[in-house]
């Protein structure tokens, strides 16, 4: 039975996945393979094997594959930061694509206010702090 509680929560969350999709922070797999450098790379390894690997985590919208592109290290060629598949491990039991998606985009006490993504190239070690300060279930304000 539906009820207005679980509406309005379902309106929530479609709400909120599509702040995350408008973000402009996710590309697709076609998209990441145009990057400068990429198609040149023949050693790098391809999107859809990274999430294999579990190198980095995607979300679905309406069928179509999305990885963070802050997630994608810039002067790697865009291959995923090292420290993706640290906080994927963290998560892999409590997050779904979608959980760690709204992690990495939220403001984050525990990280001062800033959003986890906007550290993972300059302080990965406390983002991954946050990532476990996250599943012991510690409460900020």
């Amino acid at each position: 039975m539906t009820t207005p509680t679980s509406l309005r929560e379902a309106e929530i969350e479609a709400k909120a996945r599509g702040a995350v999709i408008e973000s402009g922070d996710w590309l697709t797999a076609d998209e990441i393979l145009q990057l400068p450098g990429v198609s040149l790379c023949s050693d790098c390894a391809q999107p859809t094997q990274w999430k294999q690997q579990g190198d980095i985590f995607t979300i679905k919208d309406h069928g179509t594959e999305y990885y963070p592109a802050f997630g994608l290290e810039k002067d790697a060629v865009y291959q995923p930061y090292s420290v993706m598949s640290k906080i994927i491990d963290i998560f892999k039991v409590d997050k779904d694509g979608w959980g760690m998606a709204f992690w990495f985009q939220s403001v984050n006490s525990y990280l001062g206010g800033l959003r986890p993504q906007d550290l993972i190239a300059t302080d990965p070690d406390l983002v991954i702090d946050a990532a476990l300060d996250e599943v012991r279930g510690i409460t900020h304000g």
